[in-house]
């Protein structure tokens, strides 16, 4: 820790010795024309500000050395270039290349920072606007029009995030930059994020335990904050949604200001919804939820210097619904609820040398959680989790066509226990790894290759009392996992038009309190949970092919993986009952899963306007060959038609889409669950913008199941209850850009 301090200390203190700029002009490489509101973006030090009328751009007190420049601009081709600033004499001449294609993005989650098309590891990104644009009410619900990501659901307020078949602890979240942890490991904990605020989300598919460490052995959904603004300006938004069915309403508003060296963001949002209503017109009794979300973002830069430092609270209360019961519209509070508040402290800062570069992420969650049955003061589950994380990274000096990172990660994390049951013990983890990684690019081909070594330590107290009536006890635990992990993946551009990936990456994972300590009785799940203290820690191969072919009509691409996973941990029924719950013990054993992802983009020139898009995404899991992994999604099948204007008349930015999707009977199940029946669900949406007094107002409707079908999803918590998922539903958004 006194390492860390000292370098944290270093980097404030050391700046360079002279001011750096870059001027450039941008034009169209065919017609030479100049091109005005081009964006112009260094991610390394998030700074950005775009063309004037004459193409010219200046950004200026930046770092010496190698620097990443992206520019883009809608109709273009993605470019991007690495400069030395300190050699930098001449003004930069850009010229963009037209393009048809989608704009291509900055993956900001893997290592290199590169674009989607330079990507080695295959990488989904979607921005909030467009998730939002698709409908859905909540975050979690407009994840899963990603391919490849699925939710298991409480009713509409939690969802909790499933890649490729693989949840819980599998799957780690991150935001701000850092490792969100939120006791992630119940099935009725939801994701602990609001969108707003937000600007993307990257999903990688697979085990990333390589770039994330101990848990990361599913994937990693990786949420990017919204950014400041460009250098000079300032701009203030505020939004109003209305959610038909819950009759829910979200406001949101922010402010952000940059000039040279700080900048800053400040948003706040609120939403309140009630009973969510099913197709045959009843409400679902206590599902109701609300939500306080507050964002702050500070950013300075100086020389080779630049930290930001982020803070997000976020109040979510949320019903626990059992039956479809007492029919009301209130929004308030009734018991049985979940009271979860959530604190996130982060900083980011880099100090740039001359031809290298240091990077380190800092982060505190305190994370306080609420069940409350039979009283709305003094909670029946009470549990304070307090982690503190850190992430520092060398980045070495290029070496010809090579780039390496060094990396030092690690994590130490605080349970406690206050209210009057116990779920898991007192206990604190600690995590500490080491990783490298380099990337030879040559010609059209990229070859990225790492290794890592990890330990994580779990000590916890005792829990319950000995010879207690239920026999539900639980001795102290003193644990200690070590871990090796590598990847290895390459990327290759061939017959002009298609890139191919192929990735082969080790993960593992360590059980988690609940598997390894549970003794007692789980409200949430209605089971008397059992754990075991000498289960071993997971470990996985998983080999990822993509192959992608794009012209100027028609994108598509196939995505297929294999994940062989040793010393699965899944849960077990018996034929034994515990004061009316039934008992149910953690085990492992070896286990595997297949499937992928196919993706289909038409788009024909010079119809530019319209764009047709299917998706189909599928999972198998397999125990020892035999039985079916629990929990596994069902297949899918979607397809979209989207008409997209420029500019219609007074209307900019205009859109329309008609999206079908169809889930297929889930019938490949684990002994203790039951089949799913098939359901296909239509949705729709239309929006603009339209200028109003100098400014931009955005409207935004969107509709999912139009149709009003009564389904259950397979992932659904409450399928054994018999109660389905949300039925009609419309979502007006209008904002205002100041």
């Amino acid at each position: 820790m006194k390492k860390l301090s000292f370098l944290f200390i270093a980097f404030i203190g050391i700046s360079a010795f002279s001011q750096n700029q870059i001027k450039g002009v941008i034009n169209d490489a065919a017609t030479g024309e100049f091109l005005p509101t081009a964006s112009i973006y260094l991610p390394q030090i998030e700074k950005g500000t775009t063309s004037d009328d004459k193409g010219a751009f200046e950004l200026n007190n930046l770092p010496g050395g190698n620097v990443k420049i992206i520019i883009s601009m809608l109709g273009y081709e993605t470019a991007t270039l690495v400069v030395n600033v300190s050699d930098l004499k001449e003004p930069l001449s850009i010229h963009l290349k037209p393009s048809v294609f989608e704009m291509n993005e900055i993956i900001v989650s893997t290592p290199f920072q590169q674009l989607q098309k330079d990507n080695v590891m295959k990488v989904e990104r979607s921005s909030i606007e467009t998730l939002q644009k698709n409908g859905g009410a909540t975050l979690s619900d407009r994840l899963t029009s990603i391919p490849g990501v699925s939710s298991i659901t409480t009713g509409l307020s939690v969802g909790k995030p499933v890649i490729r078949g693989l949840s819980s602890n599998r799957v780690l979240v991150y935001t701000q930059g850092v490792r969100l942890e939120n006791q992630q490991f119940g099935d009725e904990h939801g994701l602990g994020l609001s969108d707003a605020g937000v600007e993307s989300v990257e999903v990688i598919k697979g085990p990333a335990s390589l770039l994330y460490g101990s848990d990361a052995l599913g994937g990693v959904l990786y949420f990017n904050p919204e950014s400041f603004a460009i250098v000079g300006k300032q701009t203030a938004d505020a939004s109003l949604e209305y959610v038909t069915n819950t009759e829910g309403v979200k406001t949101n508003v922010g402010y952000k200001f940059s000039g040279e060296s700080l900048k800053f963001i400040i948003r706040g949002s609120q939403s309140s919804h009630a009973d969510y209503k099913i197709p045959n017109g009843d409400f679902v009794t206590n599902s109701r939820f609300n939500e306080l979300d507050l964002k702050s973002a500070l950013g300075y830069s100086h020389k080779n210097f630049k930290t930001n430092l982020r803070y997000n609270y976020n109040r979510f209360r949320t019903g626990v619904p059992e039956e479809i019961g007492a029919q009301s519209r209130s929004k308030s509070m009734q018991l049985p609820f979940q009271d979860i508040d959530n604190h996130i402290i982060s900083s980011e800062s880099s100090l740039f040398l001359d031809k290298s570069s240091f990077d380190l992420k800092l982060g505190y969650i305190y994370n306080n959680r609420k069940e409350l049955g039979e009283s709305s003061v003094t909670p029946e589950l009470g549990m304070r989790l307090n982690t503190f994380n850190y992430d520092l990274k060398y980045n070495l000096p290029k070496s010809g066509k090579f780039q390496t990172i060094v990396g030092l990660q690690g994590m130490y994390q605080d349970n406690e226990n206050f209210g009057e049951e116990a779920l898991i013990p007192n206990a604190i983890t600690k995590d500490i790894g080491v990783v490298i990684t380099s990337l030879y690019s040559f010609k059209n081909n990229a070859l990225q290759f790492g290794l890592r070594v990890d330990n994580r330590n779990i000590r916890s107290q005792d829990k319950g009392e000995p010879n207690s009536p239920n026999d539900e006890f639980v001795s102290a635990l003193d644990r200690s996992y070590t871990s090796f992990n590598a990847a290895l993946g390459y990327k290759t551009e061939f017959l002009k038009k298609f890139i191919g990936r192929l990735n082969i990456a080790s993960g593992s994972r360590s059980p988690n309190l609940a598997e390894l300590t549970s003794n007692g009785v789980h409200e949430g799940t209605n089971r008397f949970e059992i754990g075991s203290a000498n289960l071993d820690k997971e470990n996985n191969i998983q080999t990822d092919l993509s192959i992608e072919f794009a012209n100027e009509h028609v994108e598509f691409a196939i995505d297929g993986f294999y994940n062989a996973i040793n010393n699965y941990i899944f849960i077990l029924p018996e034929n034994r009952f515990v004061e009316g719950n039934q008992v149910f013990n953690f085990t492992q054993s070896d286990a595997h899963l297949y499937g992928g992802e196919i993706t289909f983009h038409f788009h024909p020139h010079p119809l530019d306007w319209m764009h047709w898009e299917s998706s189909y995404e599928t999972v198998l899991g397999k125990i020892n060959g035999s039985d079916d992994l629990p929990l596994i999604p069902a297949n899918t099948i979607s397809n979209t038609l989207r008409i997209e204007f420029q500019k219609v008349g007074f209307l900019k930015n205009s859109f329309a889409f008609v999206k079908d999707s169809y889930t297929f009977e889930q019938n490949k199940v684990s002994p203790f669950e039951t089949t799913s029946d098939s359901y296909n669900l239509v949705s729709a949406g239309l929006g603009g913008s339209f200028d109003l007094n100098g400014r931009v107002l955005n409207l935004t409707v969107s509709g999912t199941n139009l149709f009003d079908e009564t389904y259950i999803p397979h992932l659904s918590r409450l399928k054994t209850d018999e109660i389905p998922n949300i039925g009609r539903n419309v979502n007006i958004k209008l904002s205002y850009l100041f």
